[in-house]
């Protein structure tokens, strides 16, 4: 288990002491003016609704939290798309595009991709976006360093960063149990989480997200992230736009007090929508 992984469990305990979440009962006092703007749509489909309203979204977490999970629903309840930067670059390695090749060979070698060409992808993938008329992003696990923040600022405004916590235990064995298909490259999680509640309160309990039957015998670890990212917690909690949400469980206890955390509200009749 990698120490950015440790670093991230045990920030996690640290703000259920200290810092001012959201806790599970609810929205928290004060949260950034950006999470009270949307709803879900009604029969007519997922989307924003206000006319022309923009959601320019990023969701922060350490690895295992469940960032693309709650990003992509929220994506199709909100009619905005999900933009993780790992997919960009394997959609231009897949690509005959100008970085293709310049990729390969740093994926080949096993380094790391530079800020310069993540931000080139995503400026690329934005640009497209606003000329399909797209209303905003969510942006999944990026940025993750200090620099990646500042240069983002210059790319584009984040009106909200959402930073999901998970309590040690759960969040560790989270991780323990991330797998990957090597063939689709579906995400998928093995570990069956049932842990005593805290202060009396009722048990955590998460179910495993089990491949489907043709990818069972395809799964891979996956690799740790080795970045940290309190520091752009802090970045963005200096200008207001930071919301931390202390997950209470799985997506039937977490999902439906995230959205009263963000003041979001979901047509249950809506088949299309993010809970269907």
């Amino acid at each position: 288990m990698s120490r950015a992984i440790r670093a991230c469990a045990a920030g996690a305990a640290a703000s259920r002491r200290g810092l001012a979440s959201v806790e599970a009962m609810g929205a928290a006092k004060g949260a950034p003016p950006a999470a009270g703007r949307w709803a879900g749509r009604g029969r007519g489909g997922p989307g924003p609704m206000e006319d022309g309203a923009r959601v320019q979204w990023v969701f922060l977490g350490c690895p295992g939290v469940g960032k693309g999970t709650y990003a992509g629903r929220l994506s199709r309840l909100l009619g905005v798309p999900h933009i993780a930067t790992g997919d960009l670059v394997r959609d231009e390695l897949a690509s005959s595009g100008p970085l293709s090749k310049q990729l390969s060979e740093i994926v080949n070698h096993g380094k790391l991709v530079s800020d310069e060409i993540i931000i080139n992808l995503l400026s690329k993938r934005l640009e497209e976006g606003g000329e399909k008329g797209e209303l905003g992003f969510i942006l999944d696990g990026f940025p993750r360093t200090i620099r990646q923040a500042e240069i983002l600022e210059g790319v584009t405004d984040i009106d909200l960063v959402i930073n999901l916590k998970l309590r040690e235990e759960a969040l560790l064995a989270k991780c323990i149990g991330r797998r990957k298909c090597s063939q689709c490259g579906g995400n998928f999680n093995v570990a069956s989480i049932d842990i005593e509640g805290e202060n009396g309160g009722p048990r955590m309990c998460m179910p495993p997200l089990l491949p489907p039957p043709q990818c069972e015998s395809k799964l891979i670890t996956r690799a740790d992230d080795t970045e940290e990212c309190e520091p752009v917690e802090d970045f963005y909690r200096a200008r207001g736009k930071l919301l931390e949400f202390n997950l209470p469980g799985g997506i039937p206890e977490s999902w439906p007090k995230l959205l009263q955390a963000l003041n979001i509200e979901e047509d249950p009749d809506n088949n299309r929508s993010a809970a269907a």
